[in-house]
């Protein structure tokens, strides 16, 4: 339908002779294709070596982009080891070394680079940022992790952000020419009403770096990530570390990208990695189309709204 109506338009006003024109089969194959896009995530094995961090970073992009991805999505912390014994340690300006080294990399391959995160210090603070670079190597966005992890399970894990990092105190959403996307980092994913929100605000596909643990992985995250994307039939796709057993703080790694049915439509396991997920935004509007829920919700009775836009 969508292909005939294309087509009639065309006819309307134009005097281009159609006896040589596609089929319509193809037309439809043609602009289906114009919805869909490749989102790549790296799930990086992050060292204590910045400089190997950094480097590493580099080659993976580049073959992630080679691949024919548009988007690709790095790590939380994935120029420093994570834990609050090393932020201060790590903690770079925005721009510096490795924020510059984004920008230069998402020009060099022509992507969207969404910069994971690193810590940031900015006026005596410190804090867990993601920097998201165009093809241009212009940033478009930067986003400071505005829930804070602070947790205590009782002889499996305690970690304390707070003690060292300071929270954010705004949304982060940015235009591409396929859809419009939120960020939110690790612990942000627990919290649905900023998925709401970006959902309301018009994004299709929510990204969250993020660095789950031993504990918290196996029971949580794949169940936040396809609960964000069934509630609001969007994307959602996360990139975690890999895994290091040696490290005072172990990720899960499976960085993971679900579809708005809700469905993981690729992941990875717990080693260095690249996965790939081709992101088709004729699917996300038939699912909304099918269960009309972001029109069914009773505005009326209820509502999330945003208090501060930062």
């Amino acid at each position: 339908m969508l292909a005939l109506l294309l087509f009639n338009k065309i006819s309307m006003f134009s005097n281009v002779d159609y006896s040589s024109s596609p089929p319509i089969g193809q037309i439809y194959f043609q602009c289906r294709l114009s919805f869909q896009f490749r989102l790549a995530l790296v799930q990086l094995r992050v060292t204590k070596s910045k400089a190997e961090n950094l480097n590493r970073t580099q080659r993976l992009v580049q073959e992630a982009a080679g691949q024919g991805a548009k988007v690709v999505v790095l790590p939380e912390c994935f120029n420093s080891p994570y834990g609050t014994g090393f932020f201060a340690e790590y903690a770079e300006k925005i721009p510096g070394e490795s924020s510059q080294a984004l920008s230069e990399t998402a020009k060099e391959f022509e992507i969207y680079l969404i910069g994971g995160s690193i810590p940031e210090e900015d006026g005596g603070k410190l804090f867990n940022t993601c920097s998201v670079f165009g093809p241009d190597g212009k940033l478009l966005v930067k986003h400071r992790k505005i829930h804070l992890f602070d947790i205590n399970v009782p002889g499996k894990i305690r970690f304390q952000e707070s003690e060292i990092l300071s929270p954010g105190n705004s949304l982060s959403m940015f235009e591409t020419p396929y859809c419009k996307v939120g960020i939110g980092i690790c612990y942000d994913l627990r919290f649905a009403e900023l998925a709401q929100i970006y959902a309301k605000k018009g994004c299709q596909l929510l990204i969250y770096p993020g660095a789950f643990n031993m504990t918290t992985g196996p029971a949580h995250w794949e169940l936040l990530q396809r609960a964000r994307a069934v509630d609001n039939q969007v994307y959602v796709a996360t990139a975690s570390p890999a895994r290091d057993e040696t490290a005072s703080y172990v990720a899960w790694g499976h960085s993971s990208v679900i579809n708005p049915w809700g469905e993981v439509i690729t992941k990875a396991g717990s080693d260095e990695a690249i996965v790939y997920a081709d992101i088709d935004l004729q699917y996300l509007a038939d699912v909304r189309q099918q269960i009309p829920v972001t029109k069914q919700k009773r505005d009326d009775l209820y509502m999330v709204n945003i208090v501060h836009e930062g």
